[in-house]
């Protein structure tokens, strides 16, 4: 007979088991709170394996969002996940951090001052372009109202390129979207197209540094001064707003000489993630203006918080503050060498990426990563297969390759995208090569065998 203090003892040393207690023998509930609690290692064990069916983040070719930090700073970053963003009066040195960060960004994009820098920290780019879009369509219609005329028909022009999020503000914030559309060889939007969409009710011309869809830049100094002349002398100048978030940590370290920024002079306010070649794991994001003459007073909150007055310009309110402590150590660790040594390392990889994808045969670059260490390609002519064909042999490789098909009346044209983020280096384009070699041979007729020269002079 086994005694019962004999019995509890046996089922505690099942339930300590690893894979063998109560939650290893019996699904676990999906949907509603669990009874009963368990041991911490157990729940970190059974929700770390449930992630093992991720993908690898490493492999994921098509995101832009950073998947590797020093160890140092995620020590950081773990060290301020309590840090409320928002409870500046609370944790003052780390708003002094946000600050610093702002100032930071701002004098890369060559703000008149930037130690006093008009700007935001964000969850991400999203948000900065929700907020740089309400200060357009605010300055926009103080102006007209204070001419006597009407402010009720706001449109904004922009390419059928633009990320997801400039939709959700026209439609969110009642502006119309005025598109200027691509073409089946060009994918970036051009001076005379912007100029066929604007209109006195314009409130802001997006141009984006560094599309999702290619990596390319758009032609912002060409866009600026059309729209400059356009007004003519003493005339109302459109402004323009940067989405630069992919582009914003690239450009001032690969193309300084690029005037994009707040060196023209209409360039209002620029949005950047610091999550994509900022180098942060997500979410942190900038949006910065020219000056607080574009950033209009009714749309900044002073609040009574914890004992003092916060002047507040988000959309969220409670975040963590381990974003910012995160970045501002990839820029005190960093610096501007930093950056421009990893820029130039990936720019380079990505390149010769590019070039060997074109020696493959069945391929056709259209952005070499010279841009952005981003780089598209469609398959060329007719080879009996398609683009999602090769995305989804490359996922039997770990690879994870996103295949689309590109924006309005460029819709027949169907491209791979890679973004060649820090932590793919030379030695993992190389297997990527072997690899898309292989599935380029497995959809080929047969005898057809890829002809890429190897990877290893980079």
């Amino acid at each position: 007979m086994v005694h019962k203090v004999d019995r509890e003892a046996a089922e505690q040393a099942l339930i300590s088991v690893a894979y063998g207690g109560r939650l290893g023998l019996q699904p676990l509930p999906k949907n509603v709170l669990p009874d009963d609690g368990t041991f911490p290692e157990t729940a970190y064990r059974l929700i770390h394996d449930e992630l093992l069916l991720d993908g690898s983040s490493r492999l994921n070719l098509a995101t832009f969002v950073t998947t590797w930090m020093e160890p140092e700073a995620e020590k950081l970053m773990a060290e301020a996940f309590d840090k409320n963003m928002i409870d500046k009066d609370e944790y003052p040195q780390t708003a002094e951090i946000e600050r610093r960060c702002v100032n930071i960004v701002a004098d890369l994009f060559h703000a008149q001052a930037a130690e006093t820098a008009v700007g935001v920290s964000t969850v991400g780019s999203s948000e900065a372009v929700m907020l740089a879009g309400l200060a357009l369509k605010w300055t926009w219609r103080a102006r007209r109202q204070a001419a006597g005329l009407p402010s009720d028909r706001p449109n904004l022009v922009l390419g059928s390129n633009v990320q997801v999020v400039w939709e959700k503000f026209c439609r969110y914030w009642d502006v119309e979207p005025r598109y200027v559309n691509m073409t089946e060889d060009r994918f970036v939007i051009t001076p005379q197209g912007v100029l066929d969409k604007v209109d006195e009710n314009t409130i802001g011309v997006v141009a984006i540094l560094g599309t999702t869809f290619t990596g390319e830049f758009e032609p912002v100094k060409e866009i600026h001064d059309a729209l400059v002349a356009h007004a003519g002398p003493g005339g109302e100048v459109v402004p323009v707003h940067v989405d630069a978030a992919s582009g914003g940590f690239v450009a001032p370290f690969l193309h300084p000489d690029l005037e994009w920024d707040f060196r023209l002079p209409h360039v209002v306010s620029i949005n950047a993630s610091g999550h994509k070649f900022g180098l942060t794991y997500p979410g942190v994001g900038f949006a910065v203006w020219r000056d607080q003459k574009h950033l209009p007073e009714d749309l900044v909150f002073h609040v009574n918080y914890l004992g003092g007055d916060m002047p507040t310009f988000t959309l969220n309110f409670s975040r963590g503050g381990n974003q910012v402590v995160g970045q501002y150590y990839n820029f005190l660790r960093l610096g501007r060498a930093g950056y421009r040594t990893i820029m130039t390392t990936l720019r380079d990889v990505a390149v010769a990426l590019s070039g060997r994808i074109a020696e493959l045969g069945p391929f056709s670059v259209i952005s070499d990563g010279s841009a952005i260490p981003v780089l598209a390609f469609k398959l060329a002519g007719d080879p009996g297969y398609t683009v999602f064909d090769v995305s989804e042999r490359l996922r039997r490789y770990g690879w994870q390759v996103p295949a689309y098909t590109m924006p309005a009346d460029a819709t027949d044209v169907a491209v791979l995208r890679i973004v060649v983020r820090e932590g793919f280096d030379a030695d993992l384009a190389d297997l990527f090569l072997k690899n898309l070699g292989e599935v380029v041979t497995e959809l080929s007729a047969p005898g057809t065998t890829p002809t890429a020269a190897p990877f290893a002079h980079v």
